[in-house]
């Protein structure tokens, strides 16, 4: 449902440069999204009739995601004067002139602040009909927020910023959260009123609240159940602390909703997997991305998904998959490395030390060890001897191998793309395959074996190995 009395401005005009980073820091990820995205994701559940989203540095990648996750968003750009009072202040002036309700203002940089909390948040703003409500917490350390300082009847008073706060004022444990909610006719009076004249230069949105008090309006703080939901990404360790943070949630919605996860703290899932009842993580498992999960699969331990659907009942172990298939039933791992294109059908195999890159290989087919397969196709129930090679670059272009069905091919074979081995065919041990091998053919390099009998003797005399073959007398 859409709530025609209320508009939302993003701010996500900020630098970051506590983030040290050339990526902009709303755009860095967090459990497979990036900060802004899910800040947009919740005032796009809030309903609001008009969202206005404010940006200025690195301008264009961020109006970019801000256009592809909520397109019904308005972009308006912050201009050179600074402060998040300026920033509210044009995106107040983008909203229709005969909009009446209610402004909320969110951050960009807060991204667990979710719509149940924010929608709670402004039914308390509507409920005593107040100028402006503001959203304050209870956080372990205050140093640095702005105080909540309230009246000896427990009403708001104003907000100090710690530098201008006295001794006692910075014992206060209330801290501003930096969320508004604003009546329109208000806000609009007020900000007009906003100066640059501080040591900053800037147009301060706090600066809004005390207009509002000293005109006599009504203004309410109201505390927020949990500090971790308004904490805001300045830094990195703040933005490893918040992913722990909804990882931690995550994980456990998982478990809840029937996912055996044995170890939550080395268990990464992100928001956009899909795991099926009765599936099993192992330690120190990231599952990323958009990957699917089927019932009774297990996954673990040390093995990282990206994007990957993996089939019921299939086995995952110690391996790195990107865009890759794994059919149900199938095994992959130990220390598999599965590139994207890689499709393994039904009760296949792929094992220990195997890479495959762009191959389909069939249901019931098999690729032990010690692998290379790319740009191939293997039919059903063939299996790939031990060092198999697939050759398929020629130092410009790639080229594709097909091999057939119910196909045995012997230990260290190199195929030479492109080469199409039949069905039911077979390749002795350390074939090198050049041309197309029929079905039911035995491929083989011929080479006849030499053996130049005392080579050891004469050539290596008073070694040990000269010894030792006098010894045994062959």
């Amino acid at each position: 449902m859409t709530d025609s009395r209320l508009a939302i401005v993003v701010l996500a005009a900020g630098q970051g440069t506590r983030m040290r980073s050339s990526t902009p820091k709303l755009l860095h990820q967090l459990a497979g999204l990036p900060i802004l995205s899910h800040v947009l994701a919740t005032s796009r559940a809030l309903g609001a009739a008009h969202v206005v989203t404010v940006v200025r540095h690195e301008r264009d990648l961020v109006a970019a995601l801000v256009a592809e996750d909520l397109p019904e968003s308005l972009i308006v750009d912050q201009d050179e004067v600074p402060g998040t009072g300026r920033a509210v202040e044009l995106a107040v002036a983008a909203l229709p002139a005969d909009f009446e309700g209610d402004v909320l203002v969110v951050s960009g940089d807060v991204p667990l602040l979710n719509s149940a909390t924010l929608a709670s948040f402004v039914a308390a703003h509507r409920e005593r009909e107040v100028s402006a409500t503001v959203l304050s917490s209870f956080p372990e350390d205050s140093t640095g927020y702005g105080r909540i300082v309230r009246s000896e009847t427990g009403g708001f008073d104003r907000i100090v910023e710690q530098k201008d706060a006295s001794a006692d004022e910075r014992q206060i444990a209330e801290t501003n959260a930096g969320v508004y909610a604003f009546g329109i006719a208000e806000l609009r009076e007020q900000l007009a009123r906003l100066t640059t004249d501080n040591v900053q230069g800037e147009k301060y949105l706090t600066d809004v609240i005390g207009l509002l008090r000293d005109a006599g309006s009504s203004v309410r703080a109201v505390p927020v159940a949990d500090a971790w939901l308004v904490a805001g990404i300045n830094d990195r360790a703040q933005l490893s602390e918040t992913a722990r943070q909804l990882n931690g949630f995550i994980v456990h919605g998982w478990q809840l909703a029937g996912v055996t996860v044995q170890d939550p703290a080395t268990t990464w899932i992100d928001l956009k997997a899909q795991l099926a009842p009765d599936v099993t993580i192992l330690p120190g498992t990231q599952i990323r991305g958009a990957t699917v999960i089927e019932t009774g699969a297990v996954i673990g331990p040390d093995t990282t998904l990206l994007d990957c659907e993996v089939g019921e009942n299939a086995v995952v172990t110690r391996t790195d998959a990107t865009l890759a298939v794994i059919g149900a039933g199938a095994s992959v791992g130990p220390f598999s490395y599965l590139r994207p294109g890689t499709i393994l059908g039904a009760d296949g195999k792929i094992g220990a030390f195997v890479e495959t890159k762009n191959a389909t290989i069939g249901a019931g087919s098999k690729v032990p060890h010690l692998s290379y397969v790319g740009d191939a196709t293997v039919g059903e129930q063939s299996n790939i001897g031990a060092g198999t090679i697939f050759a398929n670059y020629d130092g410009v272009n790639k080229h594709r191998s097909e091999i057939g069905s119910h196909v045995r091919t012997g230990s260290h074979n190199v195929f030479v793309a492109p080469i199409r081995i039949g069905d039911g065919a077979y390749t002795g041990a350390g074939t090198i395959v050049r041309k197309d091998v029929p079905a039911g053919a035995l491929s083989l390099s011929v080479a006849p074996q030499r053996n130049m009998d005392g080579w050891v003797q004469t050539n290596r005399p008073g070694t040990d190995a000269a010894a030792a073959a006098a010894k045994s007398g062959d």
